[in-house]
């Protein structure tokens, strides 16, 4: 149950990035100027005959938010009555919360009208979607079952695999600077170059090394292929915006509002990668540390 559900929300989540992108890109932001009520009415009983224009994006994206915080709770409430893993109900505590504090953001946003805030709202949107993945694998039962394997290679992967994580979300950060101010290109730029070299060297070295783990391997690919499709995507939204070219109607909306649920896509997929070779790589001393503080117990 806890697993479908961390699916869910999941699911929910990345639909809601996917809307909150279209809030943004169509500059529906601020279509519906009250909150949290919607032109005075209960959010959940505005009639749907005048959702139309960027109404129909914002209130959308607040309806949205409502479900991923219902599924929230849900989770939460689920992992706190049936989870035996203490750090993991606390997970869902914590998940809890920041659903909460992401409403209260967004709430903000539109009472004060402060583009930094907007910049936090999404940058916690992607970091929330992070938790949501981290739940759906805590979770699954490939968790539960799976043996850590001695890898001389452990802790490079780890590493390896940690660092691309933690620069995909710097890149996130900076793509969110960029879309409200327009500014950081240059360092949203950088830190592609870094992706373009940190992806593909965690990808090759996992082929040739743990070549037969498909676990290991099919994020790998993934993360790999999404990377290809995000910087294809993020030269459309650097045309759409940065210069005079003229694109077709709708890519100019398409562009960013994708690339931007792809950099979330990516995130998930690196962070799965990151969680797996920690779970299923150990390094081989501590094998042998294991090994010898069972002698010494068992003496």
């Amino acid at each position: 149950m806890a697993h479908r559900l961390a699916l869910a929300l999941c699911a929910g989540t990345l639909a809601l990035i996917l809307v909150g992108g279209l809030v943004t890109n169509t500059g529906a932001a601020l279509a519906v100027p009250d909150w949290p009520t919607t032109f005075g009415y209960n959010m959940f009983l505005f009639p749907w005959s005048k959702m139309v224009g960027g109404i129909l994006y914002e209130h959308s994206h607040r309806l949205l938010g409502a479900a991923v915080g219902i599924l929230t709770v849900a989770l939460g409430v689920t992992l706190w009555l049936s989870e035996r893993r203490r750090w993991l109900r606390w997970l869902g505590v914590a998940a809890l919360l920041a659903v909460i504090l992401q409403g209260v953001l967004g709430g903000l946003r539109v009472l004060l009208v402060e583009d930094g805030i907007a910049i936090v709202h999404g940058a916690l949107a992607q970091a929330f979607l992070g938790l949501g993945v981290s739940l759906a694998l805590f979770t699954s039962r490939s968790w539960a079952l799976a043996a850590p394997v001695p890898s001389a290679d452990a802790l490079l992967l780890r590493r390896l695999a940690l660092l691309t994580t933690g620069v995909v979300y710097l890149q996130i950060v900076f793509g969110a600077f960029l879309t409200h101010f327009g500014a950081r290109l240059d360092g949203h730029l950088l830190v592609a170059a870094a992706l373009a070299v940190l992806v593909p060297a965690l990808a090759l070295r996992i082929r040739r090394a743990h070549g037969d783990r498909k676990a290991l391997v099919l994020p790998a690919r993934f993360l790999l292929a999404l990377l290809v499709v995000q910087l294809f995507l993020g030269l459309g939204a650097y045309a759409g915006r940065f210069t005079d070219l003229v694109l077709p109607p709708y890519f100019g909306l398409a562009f960013p509002v994708i690339h931007r649920f792809t950099g979330g896509l990516l995130l998930a997929a690196s962070l799965v990668l990151t969680l797996r070779c920690h779970r299923l790589l150990s390094p081989p001393e501590a094998r042998v540390a294991g090994r010898w503080f069972s002698r010494e117990a068992a003496a």
